[in-house]
C-alpha cells in the first residue's frame, strides 16, 4: 500500500485541505441535513473508498441546483480498508477477457486516471511493468498476452529480447521470455483519495465519516416497485452510537470489503450472497542490490487467485513484494502472516535470484473482496467479473459487488458506468 490516508474529520468538524489543485471547501463531515426535495437526498453512495469516491464526486458535479449527494463511510477517513492497502499500480488492462468489464473499465479508467493525475498534479510515474516467463507453459501465456493486445485491445505492448533485458535489468531472470506494458504504472493513492474529497466538496457534495449503515428500506412497493419511491437508511454514528434514519431518491453501494452485508439488507434470504476474503500480504525490502527499477510480475496462471508475488515500488523506488493469496474468514484479518516469507522467497528468486531475503519485512496486508473463492484471476474457469448494475426487481438502486483488482485503476471509468445505469 501507500500511507494510510490521513485522518479526515469526523462528523461535525471542518476544515480547510489541499491536494494538488483540489481545494477542499469546509463542509467535510458536515451533518445529515435534509433538503427541499421530498427526500432529503437524491444519491447516497455506501462506502468511501476509491471507487465511492469517484462515483459520488461524478454525481455530485452532474446534479443541479436542486440535486444532492451524500457519501457514507463507516470509519473516520477515507479510503482505509481496500483502498489504501494494495500495490498502487495503475493496470494497462490486460490480463481479463475481451468482454469483461474488468478489461473495459480498466483500459478506459487507466487514461482518465493519468488525465485526472496530470490535471491535479496528483504523484505518479509510468514506470511500466514487465511479465516475465521461466518456462514453456509461462511462455505460451504470455504469447497469450500479446496476442490478445495487439489483436483484441490494441493496448501497447512489446517483447524485450534478451540483450535489452541484461541491459535494463540485469538482476532480474526470464529463462524464456519477457513481455513489457509500457502503460503500467504507480500512484500516491492518498492524493488520489484526497483529490476527488475536494471534487466532491467543490460540487457541493457532503461526506459523512464515522457513519455505519445497518438498515436499508426501499420505500415504495404495495403493488409498485421497491425503490420507486425511494429508499429509507438507518444510520449509526460509530463514536457515540446514535442512530439516524435518512432517505434518499437513489442508492449506490460501493461498500467494499462491507458490500454484500448491505446487499444482504435489501434482498430476501434466498438472494443472499457470500463475500470470501483473500488476504495479501506485502513485505518490504530496504536492502539497496539488487536494484529493479520496473514493476516485475510472474507470467500468470489460471487458477490462481491473484497475479502472484510481483516486485512493485513506490515512488520513491523503495522495493515490496506481494500480494500472495491466503484465503481468510474475516475482513479484520490484517496482521501479515509472517509464516508465508518463505514461499514469498522461494517465489521471489524465481525471477530474482539476487535477492537478499535476510533483508525481507513484513510490511503490511490488504482484503481482496471476492463473490467466488479459488475463482481464476483471468479470463478461464472460475473468473468471477466486476458486477455492477442496476438490481433487477428494484428502482434506484445500483449494486457493486467484487471490485477488487483492478478497481483503483478502473474507478473513474466505473463512476462514469454507475451515472450512465443511473440516467441513461
Amino acid at each position: 500500500m501507500g500511507r494510510r490516508p490521513q485522518e479526515t474529520d469526523r462528523i461535525g468538524k471542518a476544515k480547510q485541505s489541499t491536494v494538488g489543485s483540489c481545494t477542499s471547501p469546509a463542509n467535510r463531515g458536515a451533518p445529515l441535513m435534509s433538503t427541499p426535495a421530498a427526500a432529503d437526498f437524491t444519491h447516497v453512495v455506501i462506502g468511501g473508498g476509491v471507487v465511492g469516491l469517484a462515483i459520488a464526486q461524478n454525481l455530485a458535479r452532474r446534479g443541479g441546483p436542486s440535486a444532492s449527494t451524500l457519501l457514507l463511510e463507516r470509519h473516520n477517513a477515507v479510503g482505509t480498508e481496500t483502498s489504501s492497502r494494495n500495490s498502487e499500480v495503475i493496470h494497462a488492462g490486460i490480463y481479463y477477457g475481451a468482454d469483461s468489464l474488468k478489461t473495459e473499465l480498466c483500459v478506459r479508467g487507466r487514461e482518465m486516471l493519468y488525465r485526472l493525475c496530470e490535471t491535479h498534479a496528483i504523484p505518479h510515474r509510468r514506470c511500466g511493468k514487465w511479465i516475465v516467463a521461466q518456462n514453456d507453459a509461462q511462455l505460451a501465456a504470455l504469447h497469450r498476452i500479446h496476442d490478445f493486445c495487439a489483436d483484441e485491445l490494441h493496448v501497447p505492448i512489446r517483447w524485450i529480447g534478451r540483450e535489452e533485458a541484461l541491459r535494463r535489468e540485469p538482476a532480474v531472470r526470464a529463462e524464456k521470455g519477457v513481455l513489457e506494458s509500457p502503460t503500467t504504472g504507480i500512484i500516491d493513492s492518498h492524493a488520489l483519495m484526497m483529490c476527488l474529497l475536494g471534487l466532491i466538496e467543490e460540487a457541493g457534495g457532503t461526506v459523512a465519516l464515522s457513519s455505519t449503515v445497518v438498515a436499508v428500506r426501499p420505500r415504495g412497493g404495495g403493488g409498485g416497485t421497491p425503490g420507486s419511491e425511494g429508499w429509507e437508511l438507518e444510520v449509526r454514528d460509530t463514536e457515540s452510537g446514535e442512530v439516524s434514519t435518512i432517505t434518499t431518491d437513489t442508492i449506490i453501494n460501493s461498500a467494499g470489503l462491507g458490500a454484500v452485508d448491505v446487499h444482504n439488507m435489501i434482498v430476501p434470504e434466498a438472494e443472499r450472497k457470500q463475500m470470501f476474503y483473500a488476504k495479501g500480504n506485502y513485505f518490504s525490502y530496504p536492502a539497496s542490490s539488487p536494484k529493479v527499477n520496473t514493476l516485475i510480475y510472474p507470467a500468470p496462471e489460471p487458477g490462481h487467485g491473484g497475479l502472484g508475488t510481483h516486485l512493485t515500488m513506490d515512488l520513491a523506488g523503495r522495493i515490496k513484494f506481494g500480494p500472495d493469496v491466503e484465503w481468510v474468514d474475516s475482513p479484520l484479518d490484517l496482521a501479515v502472516n509472517t509464516s508465508r516469507l518463505p514461499q514469498t522467497i522461494e517465489e521471489v528468486k524465481k525471477y530474482l535470484p539476487g535477492l537478499d531475503e535476510t533483508q525481507l519485512q513484513p510490511d503490511y496486508a490488504g482484503i481482496r473482496p471476492k463473490l467466488g473463492k479459488l475463482g481464476a484471476v483471468v479470463h478461464g474457469k472460475g473468473f468471477v467479473d466486476f458486477v455492477i448494475r442496476k438490481e433487477e426487481g428494484y428502482a434506484g438502486w445500483i449494486n457493486l459487488l467484487n471490485i477488487e483488482s483492478p478497481g483503483l485503476t478502473s474507478s473513474l471509468a466505473i463512476a462514469d458506468r454507475v451515472k450512465q445505469l443511473l440516467y441513461s
